[in-house]
């Protein structure tokens, strides 16, 4: 197994089809270090997380963003999984403490967890109001959500096929996915033929840990006459800085500062998505209040 996070980008059928494969078990890992997650809550951020990278591949710009939120009545609250074009993630959830008994099948019940709710993908070019599209989650399984996003926001028929295996010592044996479309102009009889094909999959899980991203992508489109175009690294990165917190602090507003400066302490800020802290002692906060 390789011991670098990376995604593969491909075609198929002359172009009818496109594809994507990911091996996430470092990113998912690192997320799981980070926030103490449970098995349940790590498998929930894995699948996430694996999807926004492959999302985040079709990005243009250099500091466009798209962001996976899901927000659920069940235990584990709320998921956000944020990607750039770069092939870097970050992600929290809501309750990262949740553990619930496994389902019947053996399998983590990450849709008990997440519950109904929903599920908004959010573009952002950073030029002024994001793009956000939003659909009422199908299981909280996250693959068939974001496969019923596809379907329902974009008309985009699609596989997403999304998998994250624990060791018994609880950390990530195995993360990652695919994500399979049919391009508009795709022929019809393509799609039974490629559901046929996607049938036989079972267990994405025990495809991971069997394939490498290509080796995937070749076991589900090989018949289809794949081409794979772009490799990329993935890694787990928070791009937070003490200038960013500041500005975060400006933009609560003069009374928000002027309460904080009321209890004559330094004030500690925690970034969500990594945990770093942030000190601002009196002096720091007054400067910003005269900013």
């Amino acid at each position: 197994m390789a011991n670098t996070d990376y995604l593969v980008r491909g075609t198929a059928a002359e172009g009818q089809i496109r594809a994507f494969a990911c091996s996430t078990r470092n990113t998912a890992e690192e997320q799981r270090r980070i926030h103490n997650t449970s098995p349940i809550a790590t498998a929930a951020m894995g699948r996430l997380m694996s999807a926004a990278l492959m999302m985040g591949v079709e990005l243009k710009g250099e500091k466009d963003l798209i962001t996976l939120s899901i927000k659920g009545d069940g235990p584990m609250k709320s998921l956000v999984a944020t990607a750039d074009s770069h092939g870097n993630v970050k992600g929290v959830c809501g309750n990262p403490y949740v553990i619930l008994p496994a389902r019947e099948d053996g399998h983590l019940n990450v849709g008990g967890a997440v519950g109904k709710g929903f599920l908004s993908v959010i573009r952002d070019n950073g030029l002024g109001e994001p793009y956000v599209g939003q659909t009422a989650l199908i299981s909280g399984e996250i693959a068939e959500d974001i496969n019923a996003y596809y379907s329902i926001s974009e008309q985009i028929p699609s596989s997403v096929g999304l998998g994250v295996l624990m060791n018994k010592e609880n950390t990530v044996a195995e993360s990652g996915g695919f994500i399979i479309q049919l391009l508009p102009f795709a022929e019809e009889s393509l799609l039974d033929k490629l559901e046929e094909k996607l049938s036989k999959v079972h267990s994405v899980t025990d495809l991971l840990a069997k394939y490498s991203p290509e080796e995937l992508l070749e076991y589900l489109l090989g018949d289809f006459g794949l081409e794979i175009h772009e490799k990329r690294e993935l890694r787990y990165h928070c791009n937070c800085s003490r200038e960013r917190v500041e500005k975060a602090l400006i933009s609560l507003g003069k009374k928000e500062i002027e309460s904080l400066l009321s209890d004559h302490k330094s004030q500690e800020v925690r970034c969500d998505f990594c945990n770093k802290k942030y000190i601002f002692l009196e002096n720091d906060l007054e400067e910003l209040l005269n900013r």
